[in-house]
């Protein structure tokens, strides 16, 4: 028997029989999560049949309670399935020969939850700031040199500590520590209700404020079994689609900084600046905070607020537009970008990458594609021509995707924003999981609950999800190098340390 990649799923083991597997079931439906119980011994042979049959690694958490270990499975058609392996002596079976994406998601529980992964050696630290020993990777040869950088740097950005190992300039392995300011919120917002858990997740990074609460309202509006109007989901697509315009045309100029061309960057960020402001003039607050809440949308905006913004997003596109053309006719700025910091399709696949730097991989995936709850009739991700992995394909698909985005805020824009409601319309269930496509790729939420209160909360963002291939992009490349690779990404810290 195999697990299918379309449609829903239908896990015909669920609670009770747990040597079986999950089975495709046709049909659209505004997202379950189907729960599938496996033993020790069938876990790993189950993720490999999935993962051969097209579904995708999602993420690893443990469950409340610490007694289970969950890993999240996608299907290109929607479809989402945990597959929960109980802890044996506090111990479950590694699955990161399987899915090397799983790697930073079992240090992490290791960490926090005391967790061991059998196979799994070594297993580093992630969130634990031992010793060196502990989280870096021996690298040992003839001219050898190490450089640390950060965790303290110039700029007005987060703590992070990026330790190349060089021969000369070219770096041959770089490993990364994050999570210097981590806040503990999936643990905090246990207990709480879950309008109040919204807090938490609101406050896990300030650049993907809308995309967290999203995906956390989608994971509670599951558990609740309620589904979104037609007028809750155009307002939070519009909200996401805003919040995704400023923030690609931040990583423009993030990009035009790391090659040294002030004048793209000084010009980019006026970009980002008005399209916050734009934000501001809609909801109150340039990074749309407060904007997204479970069970509804409390975003108001007239005719005449609507026509306003519409015309400042027309206006603005037509600069951005401007702007665009001089970057890709601007030879010295060009000639920098080809080749460096590679990640190629299959490591892209490997590594688990999403968002615009898995598409400029060529993995043609976007959470938009199938997003029930949100408004993206017909949409289809693109690609650049040249979807070779390095910083030039990164930038062009961030161009590609701004004009996406214009064209989906103008047709958004084409009436009032009203207050709305979610409305029952599903089973409800103890868990629910949200996934949305941030700026920097695919977020999901997980959230456990009794009905009344978070019992556990897990996010995994973009960010998170993409930190690794950073690491996998850098060797091979010259040191100097290294700050463009990493703008060419532009990943949140705050993600990683909520």
């Amino acid at each position: 028997m195999t697990i299918g990649t379309t449609g829903r799923t239908e896990a015909i083991e669920s609670r009770g029989n747990p040597g079986a597997v999950a089975r495709p079931r046709v049909g659209g439906s505004v997202g379950t999560v189907e729960i599938a119980e496996v033993g020790t011994m069938t876990y790993r042979s189950r993720l490999t049949e999935a993962l051969a049959a097209g579904w995708r690694y999602g993420g690893t958490h443990v469950a409340a309670g610490g007694d289970r270990v969950r890993t999240l499975l996608t299907a290109p058609g929607g479809a989402t399935l945990l597959l929960g392996v109980p802890v044996e002596g506090g111990k479950v079976p590694t699955v990161v020969d399987l899915a090397p994406a799983a790697c930073w998601d079992e240090r992490e529980a290791a960490d926090l939850h005391g967790i061991g992964f059998i196979g799994h050696a070594p297993l580093r630290s992630l969130v634990d700031h031992g010793d060196l020993g502990r989280w870096t990777v021996p690298v040992a040869g003839t001219d050898l040199c190490q450089v640390a950088v950060g965790p303290i740097h110039a700029g007005v950005i987060e703590s992070g500590h990026f330790r190349f190992h060089l021969v000369g300039d070219r770096i041959l392995h770089l490993d990364a520590r994050l999570f210097y300011k981590h806040r503990g919120l999936e643990r905090a917002a246990e207990g709480s209700t879950l309008d109040r858990g919204a807090a938490y997740v609101a406050r896990a990074c300030g650049a993907c404020a809308v995309a967290n609460g999203v995906a956390y309202a989608h994971a509670c509006e599951q558990v609740l079994g309620l589904v979104p109007t037609p007028a809750l989901s155009r307002a939070r697509t519009l909200l996401l689609e805003l919040e995704r315009l400023w923030s690609h045309l931040n990583d423009v100029a993030a990009i035009c900084a790391g090659v040294g061309l002030a004048a793209g960057n000084t010009r980019f960020a006026g970009f980002t600046e008005r399209a916050r402001r734009v934000n501001a003039e809609l909801s109150g607050h340039r990074f749309l905070f407060g904007t997204v809440r479970v069970g509804g949308n409390d975003l108001v905006a007239d005719g005449g607020q609507v026509r306003a913004v519409r015309a400042a997003l027309d206006a603005l596109r037509v600069e951005v537009t401007s702007g665009w053309r001089e970057l890709m006719f601007n030879a010295s700025f060009q000639d920098r970008l080809p080749g460096a910091g590679v990640v190629a399709t299959e490591a892209a696949r490997r590594l688990g990458t999403v968002g615009p730097a898995a598409r400029a991989a060529g993995l043609a995936e976007d959470v938009r594609t199938a997003s029930p709850r949100l408004h993206y009739p017909g949409f289809r991700p693109v690609v650049p021509d040249r979807a070779t992995g390095d910083v030039r394909a990164r930038l062009e698909q961030r161009g590609l995707e701004l004009w996406q985005t214009f064209d989906l805020l103008d047709g958004l824009l084409d009436r009032p924003v009203e207050p709305a409601t979610a409305e029952r319309g599903a089973p409800p269930g103890p868990i629910g999981v949200g996934r949305v496509e941030s700026p920097r790729g695919a977020t999901t939420c997980v959230v456990e609950s009794d009905g009344a209160r978070v019992t556990r909360l897990r996010l995994r963002t973009g960010s998170y999800a993409n930190w690794p291939s950073v690491a996998a992009a850098a060797p091979g490349n010259l040191l100097v190098d290294f700050p463009l690779i990493n703008k060419s990404f532009e990943l949140c810290y705050a993600c990683a340390d909520r």
